[in-house]
Parts: C-alpha cells; sequence; structure tokens
C-alpha cells in the first residue's frame, strides 16, 4: 500500500487541507469582474501557484501523518486531525477555482493537470464553513478507532495481529467464530461517523459537479466513469472462471476436514476458516487443501527462518532484487527513518505502507515485519512503490503517482512473482539440489492461486460496495447487510454467525475506516500477472510462465524505469503500452500462468456442484 501526499493525484488515503500559505492560490481579488473569460496565461499562473502551494503543504503535511502513523497518542491525532483540515480545504478551494478554465482551450498538458485538480481529493469538503473540520476530524477517528482497536479473548485485551494469529493457525471452528465476531467488535462505533462522513463528501462531490463520490472516484481512470466500471466487470469475467474452480474445490477439501455442518457443499463457505481475517486469502489453510500425491513446494518461512533471517535483512534483499535490474540503492534516510519492525512500548498503525515524505528521496516503509514467507513478499511490494516514487520524482506535482492506481500496487507485486525457487538459489537460500521438479509445480500454483485468485473478488466488491453507499443504494442501515450481499455474490462467502443489528463489518477491514480506495488492488492483480508476462517475453524466457524470474535482468529493468518514469502524466493506456505493447488490461496473463493448475481443478470438480 502507498502513501502519496499529492491533492492533485486523487488518490491519497487522506483527505488534505489547511491553512493557507505565502503561496496559497487565492480566489480574485474584491472589484475584480470574474465574469470575463479567463485566459490561457490566468490557467498558467494558477497551476504554477497551485503546485507551490501543495508541493509547501505536502512536505510538512506528511511528516505529521508519519508521526501520527508510527506513535498513535492524543497530541498526534490532534495534529492529524488540524493539518487533514487544512489540506481538505485547499483541495476544495482549488478544486473549485480549477473549474473556471472548465471553458478555457488549454493544451492537453495543461487540461489534465486542471482535471487533476478538479479531482481533487477523493474524500472532498464542500465549500460550506464547518464542513472541512468535521470530516477530518471524523476520518482521523475513525483511523484511530481501527488502530487501537482491541478486544477481550480469554480473559485478556487482544489486538488485531494476535487476533489474526489465531484465525492463521487454529482449526477448531469455535474457536476461530468467536476470534472473529471478536475482532468485528471494534467497528459498530463507527458506522455514524462513517455516514455522517458519506454525507459531507457526496456534497463535495457535488459541488464538483459529479453524481456523488464514487462518481467521482471512477472519473481517475481516463474514461468514462460508466465505462470504467464495465471494464472493471469485463477483466472480471476473464478470470471468474478459474476462481470458481478454485473456491469449488477449496470448499470440497475442507468438507471433508470439518464435515457438512460446518462447510455444507451446496453454500457459500464461512469466512473465518479460510485463514485470513476478511477471507480474501486463503494461504494459510493451503495444508488443509493441498494437492494429493504432488511433491512438495518451498516452505519460504522455513528457508528465512533456517538462514537467520531477520527484518532487517527481509529488506536488504528486497532491495537487492531491484539493484539486480539496474536501479540505484536506496538512500542512508531509508534505513534511518523507515520503521521496519513494531516498536516496542506504542500504539502504531501495522498495515504495512510505502511512503515518500518530500516527493524527492525521502522514501520509507512502514512495517511490523514478521519473518515469514508473507511479509518477504510484502517487503518486495512496499519497495515497489519506493522505486516508484524515486522513478517519477522530477514529474511536475500533479503527475507524482501512478499512471493508474493499480500500476503502483502491481509494481511490487510483479517483481514477487518472480520469487521463484531458482531465484531462491541465486540469493543463497535454497540449494540448487533442492529445487522442486516439474512435479511440484502444482503445488507452487496451488499455494500462489489461495492468495492472488482468492482475492481477486474481494478486491472488486470492496468498492463496489462504497459505491453503492455513495449513490444511496445501501443507507446506514442497509451497510452491514449490503456487504454481505456483495460478499456472498462475488466471493461465495457468509459470516459464521448471525450478524447483530448494530454491525458494522466493513469497518473491520482497514481501507475502509481507513478510507483508502480498493480497486486499485483488483486492477494491480490483473496487472501484475500482465507486467509479469511482458517482462518475461521481453527476457526471452521460453518455458511455463510461472517459472520465469527476471531477477539480475537490466534490460528489462530499463524498460520498467521508463514506464515508471512517466508517472501520471499520460493516460495510463500510453504507460501500458510503453512496457507491454499494449494498450489494453488484460486478464488473460492470469488464466496462463495457472492454467496447469485450472486443468488439475476441472478434473478434480468434475464430478462436484460447483456454486452458491
Amino acid at each position: 500500500m502507498k502513501k502519496t501526499f499529492l491533492i492533485a493525484a486523487s488518490l491519497s488515503v487522506l483527505a488534505f487541507a489547511g491553512c493557507q500559505s505565502e503561496t496559497t492560490v487565492e480566489p480574485p481579488v474584491a472589484g475584480t469582474d470574474i465574469s470575463q473569460a479567463p485566459t490561457l496565461q490566468e490557467a498558467k499562473e494558477f497551476l504554477e501557484n497551485a503546485e507551490a502551494e501543495i508541493t509547501e503543504y505536502s512536505g510538512r503535511a506528511s511528516k505529521i501523518y508519519w508521526a501520527k502513523a508510527t506513535n498513535i497518542t492524543p497530541e498526534t491525532n490532534a495534529a492529524e486531525a488540524v493539518v487533514s483540515a487544512e489540506g481538505a480545504k485547499m483541495a476544495t478551494r482549488l478544486s473549485n477555482a480549477a473549474k473556471r478554465f472548465n471553458d478555457v482551450k488549454l493544451p492537453d498538458d495543461m487540461r489534465r493537470k486542471m482535471d487533476s485538480l478538479k479531482r481533487g481529493s477523493n474524500f472532498p469538503a464542500p465549500e460550506k464553513p464547518g464542513a472541512a473540520d468535521e470530516l477530518a476530524e471524523i476520518m482521523t477517528r475513525l483511523d484511530s478507532t481501527y488502530g487501537t482497536g482491541k478486544f477481550e479473548y480469554n480473559g485478556k485485551m487482544i489486538t488485531l495481529g494476535e487476533a489474526s494469529d489465531v484465525i492463521a493457525e487454529s482449526r477448531d471452528p469455535t474457536e476461530l467464530a468467536k476470534i472473529w465476531a471478536g475482532w468485528r467488535t471494534v467497528s459498530p462505533p463507527m458506522r455514524d461517523d462513517y455516514a455522517r462522513m458519506v454525507e459531507i463528501i457526496n456534497e463535495g462531490a457535488q459541488e464538483l459537479g459529479y453524481e456523488d463520490a464514487g462518481a467521482l472516484w471512477r472519473a481517475g481512470y481516463d474514461m468514462d466513469g460508466k465505462a470504467f466500471a464495465k471494464e472493471a466487470d469485463r477483466l472480471w469475467g476473464q478470470v471468474k472462471p478459474l476462481y470458481n474452480q478454485l473456491h469449488c474445490y477449496v470448499r470440497a477439501e475442507l468438507n471433508d476436514k470439518y464435515g457438512d455442518s460446518v462447510v455444507p457443499l451446496d453454500e457459500p463457505i464461512r469466512a473465518d476458516i479460510l485463514g485470513n481475517m476478511w477471507g480474501q486469502s486463503w494461504g494459510n489453510v493451503f495444508d488443509e487443501v493441498a494437492p494429493a500425491n504432488t511433491a512438495p513446494g518451498v516452505d519460504t518461512t522455513k528457508l528465512l527462518k533456517d538462514a537467520g533471517y531477520d527484518a532487517l535483512k527481509m529488506v536488504k534483499v528486497g532491495e537487492q532484487f531491484f539493484s539486480s535490474l539496474g536501479f540505484e540503492p536506496l538512500p542512508d534516510t531509508f534505513w534511518e527513518r523507515s520503521m521496519i519492525v513494531k516498536p516496542e512500548g506504542r500504539e502504531v498503525v501495522c498495515h504495512a505502507s510505502a511512503w515518500n515524505l518530500d516527493d524527492q528521496e525521502d522514501v520509507r516503509i512502514k512495517m511490523c515485519t514478521k519473518v515469514n514467507g508473507e511479509d518477504f513478499s510484502t517487503v518486495h511490494h512496499e519497495l515497489g512503490h519506493n522505486y516508484y516514487q524515486r522513478a517519477y520524482k522530477d514529474q511536475p506535482v500533479f503527475y507524482k503517482t501512478g499512471a493508474n492506481d493499480g500500476f503502483h500496487e502491481a509494481i511490487g507485486d510483479m517483481i514477487a512473482l518472480s520469487i521463484t525457487p531458482e531465484y531462491l538459489v541465486q540469493i543463497g537460500l535454497l540449494d540448487a539440489a533442492d529445487v522442486p521438479g516439474e512435479d511440484a509445480d502444482l503445488t507452487l500454483l496451488m499455494r500462489q492461486a489461495m492468495d492472488k485468485v482468492a482475492f481477486l473478488p474481494f478486491g472488486l466488491m470492496v468498492d463496489q460496495w462504497r459505491w453503492k453507499v455513495f449513490d444511496g443504494t445501501y443507507s446506514p442501515s442497509e451497510y452491514n447487510d449490503g456487504w454481505w450481499e456483495l460478499r456472498e455474490k462475488y466471493q461465495g462467502l457468509k459470516p459464521p454467525i448471525d450478524r447483530p443489528a448494530d454491525a458494522f463489518d466493513p469497518g473491520a477491514k482497514y481501507h475502509i475506516p481507513g478510507n483508502t480506495p480498493y480497486m486499485r488492488y483488483f486492477l494491480a492483480h490483473i496487472l501484475q500477472f500482465q507486467f509479469h508476462k511482458a517482462a518475461c517475453d521481453m527476457a526471452g524466457f521460453e518455458g511455463p510462465l510461472h517459472r520465469c524470474s527476471i531477477y539480475n535482468n537490466k534490460e528489462v529493468g530499463t524498460r520498467f524505469n521508463a514506464m515508471m518514469e512517466m508517472g501520471a502524466s499520460k493516460p495510463w493506456p500510453d504507460a501500458l503500452e510503453a512496457f507491454t505493447g499494449t494498450r489494453d488490461m488484460d486478464g488473460s496473463a492470469i488464466l496462463e500462468y495457472f492454467a496447469p493448475l485450472m486443468t488439475y481443478l476441472e478434473e478434480e470438480n468434475k464430478d462436484r456442484t460447483c456454486g452458491w
């Protein structure tokens, strides 16, 4: 997950706002005839002043956000609320000022910058007095409620991290249901705040000319918002057959373990028994569903621990991968300022994220890293954000973000697809004699599918839910029922117990109270495989796609960097074409990557009744 502080990019996790600096873009002075058509020169000056103001604010605000994320206290919460309100006011003011130039014929580059300003924040406050302050306070409160959430279990208060460990490791359905429901006692207090926040940002979006906040979000994809919704559905349609086969197989295997009372074969799967607090990835129950009579794959967690890795070494090895592609080493400040492990004695937001605090070289990651295979992959993912941020650091502030938000999430994940057994040999984690043969491919692919394929419908439905909240399809009293309606429709999952009337289960997922758009993760899961295939083709790799690693291929690194350096300066199809040679996002690379697994699943499921 990337943290960015560019108002114009419309990708911020936060709503920005603020006091006016010396470079503030002022409204017309008294006596100015604003009925006169603005000129091209005025538009140019407006954009220059806006860029200066955003740059000053971003550098100042980012330090405050970092301080709060790495040390949650009443003081850091208050400081964040103040700077968030400041940014929301600035975003609203700049967005509304940019509308003045709607009818001015601008060069393409200036029009692109102006449109990004109009989109402003994903969470715009209306212009009326007090709205930005109220929005900032609500957003800070939501984020902190999640970040400090605990519940009682077996006589002691436990955190999300501790609860997640139980979900990952326990195979007791009663215990799993209790832990699952316990974490969801943290979120009901959020619902009223969330509903009020929706009212505020919808009003702000409407002032900018959008039907609601969902329409504002969809406008950031270089195409009509309705066309983008259809594009997302098209991509899901490409990969849905693979997910359906995986779901059918996993349900049958879990039925063998738990029986019909826990896992009926004609119903959605209980969300608590899949090894993840949100049922979004299923890798932690891989051992329960591993293909029979196949060679074992590589246990990366065991390799890391046997080799004496700690969190710092995991990050060093992640940096080494990017260096092998020709990228410059990370700056000394990265190692001095990053939060790589959870600090003792203070509350922090453990959710992994990558930051660039000065939009130049002050890149950092924030993780509560554990020595395991999952975090080894996450390290590569977060560093991907940092290298992308460095690549576009010389772009104007309006373009210092990904070509679309899915690009940013896909970059690191593409690198992680190159963590093959052969790569583990190259970095000294695995002996060459222990590299599994092709008979272990099925194990590898199943393990990956349990995370990456299982995630696809969740990645799609989170923002489907928010869009329906924003457009009023789901009223506050229907928030929870709507959440489970979509989870069943897309994922084929259900809650393990009846939900109470005050439940707000969406709030138990960080990205809802943390106000992070989620479609980027669905797109990233499509794009990472598309990028991987293009890179492997570029490298001349001729074997199965899942066995390709681009480690140490500087030609790929050069092409990769050229795409990343573009930032958002061009429509995303231009950036996609620069690296892959095509202008369309395409899910077919996922199907190619998992083709051997699809064949296996279809054979295993041939006598089963699939669906829910």
